[in-house]
């Protein structure tokens, strides 16, 4: 029997909150009313049919200081329903990777009705966003006690709320019990073992595990190239020929590393159901604004920009702007070689003790000013790519990255390419280098984790006190736990952990014949941002929203794309050795034309090794196969179901075809 959503329970009385919800604190009465009826109401009123109450009873709120802060949660039935509707894939009884219905929900592995697992506390969250989502405007012309906030059929409540200040934030709240049992395996013991990624994507979701997988699969990958590269650096090989061995194993190294760990994610996702889930149909992102008209492909009445603006915003406006960033880059990197000029000269009048550490200390500024320089760029980007007003997040995200990925890379290696082509001095290259990956992998540290967390431990002794102060019979853990989280950081997504593992792939590959230290060093950092990484997720920053992923995404094509230069950059690196040119002494026409040789058959060699390791293994093969067969025939049986209950329509259907 089908289950209609009449059916669910919306009493408020006793449910586990799952998502907080906080109001403005001067909003009125009528809109807090409006919200909660549309909260609670049915699906077939154009409710989300959600359990919602406020944190503080009105004896409560008279005691304590009052938040505005609202819980909302769900019943089993509305959740399961909900994961129907988002296509959420479950393994099945017979160890097939099925979109979950509820019709046939007892076909699916550890599903019973007393069993309240069955769904990840994670995917329950991601149902309830989805739901408060698609709530959405019907005959309201405005939001109640809000008459400029205007609204039309088919608007995202919940967006309009955000946009107008009336909602201040949407959060899933953190299960303590659970958070306590995943740390105990995760980071609070210092030991060498591998993650439980499962149980980080029971509790975070897809995407974060995906980002965590693949932090433990890079720093395992650069175990070899740094203990291949160690003995290089300790007998201090100065001959570049001897590298030539190093750069060619590391150049397909790169090549291999990602190939593989395309075949393990689709190993993790299928097994997560994420790489056979459906994908949804991608609604307008919450700042895209325009002239109200129809959406020819939903019929719906959204927000429509014509493309030619945003394209003359985009090329006129971000362009210039991004190439001025880039100019500005390269000006700052000239004040680095002249400081850099000024050290030598010091050092080589005095050749004191003294002296010769303040070699260092114009790439240790320059470092920092990289780092400054790329978060102060990243805000701009934003703001640029916000008003550039991009329909979809998906397309927000790629430009934001492109602009991104571009001034980080010029940013932090165009000091490395004109020591190393222009200047032609090897040492200054490889001090250089070690600075500056040293120097950002130090900074990272302290700004992204470090910091946060002894502000954070701060204001939770504050809200401590403050809760303990308070002349109030009643059990304040739960008021205590939200009004604590509320004002955690929120986290901003895996852009800023990409990046910074982009980054470091480039320190390595880029220039590997002449620092091929900078592997153990990035080990090193990494076994340390594993930790940091997971205390910032845990204990500084909010509890993110789950979101299904199949994959890295865009970043895949970006290591890859470093990973094609990094073949051009070592190979002219070891044609310009002295060793090299000595073979060479009449033309150097001859040697430009065999380093050139040389470049194009590893990177043929590169794209030999991509074709032949398939991105999927064969049995995540023949299962994906399998389920497009079955799916294909599944849809055949209902065309024929519907011709024998409907002959007189597929019959004209039929004629005029």
């Amino acid at each position: 029997m089908k289950v209609t959503s009449s059916a669910l329970d919306t009493c408020e009385s006793s449910f586990t909150p799952l998502v907080v919800l906080e109001l403005a604190q001067d909003v009125k009465e009528e809109t807090k009313e409006w919200l909660k009826n549309r909260i609670i109401s049915k699906k077939e009123d154009g409710g989300a049919q959600l359990l919602f109450r406020p944190l503080l009873n009105k004896y409560e709120k008279e005691t304590l200081e009052n938040q505005n802060l609202y819980l909302v949660g769900a019943s089993k039935i509305t959740l399961l329903l909900g994961a129907e509707a988002m296509g959420l894939v479950k393994e099945c009884n017979d160890n097939t990777m099925r979109a979950f219905t509820y019709g046939t929900r007892y076909n699916f592995k550890d599903f019973d009705d007393d069993n309240d697992d069955f769904l990840t506390m994670a995917e329950c969250q991601f149902i309830i966003k989805h739901e408060l989502e698609n709530l959405r405007a019907r005959d309201e012309k405005m939001i109640p006690g809000y008459p400029q906030a205007k609204l039309y059929p088919g608007k995202s409540l919940l967006r309009r709320l955000l946009t107008s200040g009336i909602v201040i934030q949407v959060f899933p709240l953190h299960d303590n019990e659970a958070l306590k049992k995943l740390e105990d395996t995760w980071y609070t013991r210092f030991t060498l073992k591998y993650q439980p990624i499962d149980h980080i994507r029971g509790y975070f979701g897809e995407t974060i595990a995906l980002y965590f997988g693949f932090l433990e699969y890079f720093t395992v990958a650069l175990i070899p190239m740094a203990v291949i590269g160690l003995p290089y650096y300790l007998f201090v090989w100065e001959d570049y020929d001897k590298y030539v061995i190093f750069a060619s194993f590391n150049l397909i190294w790169s090549t291999v590393i990602l190939e593989v760990w395309k075949r393990g994610c689709a190993n993790m996702t299928y097994r997560w159901g994420t790489l056979v889930m459906k994908r949804q149909f991608e609604e307008p992102r919450p700042g895209f604004h325009g002239v109200l008209g129809i959406n020819p492909v939903t019929g719906r009445k959204e927000p429509l920009y014509p493309s030619y603006k945003r394209q003359l915003r985009i090329y006129l406006v971000s362009l210039p702007f991004v190439c001025l960033c880039l100019y500005f880059s390269l000006y700052v990197m000239m004040i680095y070689f002249d400081m850099e000029a000024w050290a030598l000269s010091l050092h080589e009048n005095s050749g004191s003790e003294w002296t010769s550490v303040l070699l260092y200390v114009p790439s240790i500024i320059y470092a920092i000013v990289i780092e400054i320089m790329n978060r102060l760029y990243r805000y701009a980007a934003e703001f640029l790519t916000s008003w550039e007003n991009h329909r979809l997040e998906s397309a927000y995200q790629n430009h934001l990255i492109l602009k991104v990925l571009v001034f980080n890379f010029l940013n932090c290696f165009a000091s490395l390419f004109y020591i190393a082509f222009v200047l032609r001095d090897m040492k200054l290259l490889r001090q250089s280098l070690a600075t500056l990956l040293i120097t950002s992998q130090i900074l990272n540290q302290i700004m992204e984790s470090l910091l946060p967390y002894w502000l954070q431990r701060k204001h939770h002794v504050q809200v401590k006190r403050k809760v303990q102060a308070l002349k109030a019979d009643i059990d304040a853990t739960l008021y205590e736990q939200v009004v604590l989280e509320k004002e955690m950081g929120t986290y901003l997504g895996t852009f800023d952990d990409y990046l910074e593992l982009f980054l470091q792939f480039g320190y390595v590959s880029l220039f590997s014949c002449v620092y091929p230290l900078a592997a153990a060093f990035a080990v090193l950092n990494n076994f340390t941002e594993v930790n940091s990484d997971a205390l910032k997720m845990c204990r500084v920053l909010k509890r993110p929203f789950s979101e299904p992923s199949a994959n890295i995404g865009v970043w895949q094509l970006a290591f890859e794309t470093m990973s094609v230069i990094s073949v051009v950059t070592n190979c002219a690196l070891i044609g310009m050795s002295p060793q090299v040119n000595a073979l060479f002494p009449e033309s150097k026409l001859d040697l430009v034309l065999i380093v050139v040789a040389v470049e194009h058959a590893l990177l043929a060699l590169k794209f030999v090794l991509a074709f032949a390791i398939p991105d999927k293994p064969r049995h995540i093969q023949m299962k994906l196969a399998r389920l497009e067969f079955e799916s294909l025939e599944a849809l055949k049986q209902q065309v024929q179901a519907n011709e024998v209950q409907c002959p007189g329509i597929f019959k004209i259907m039929k004629k005029h075809r």
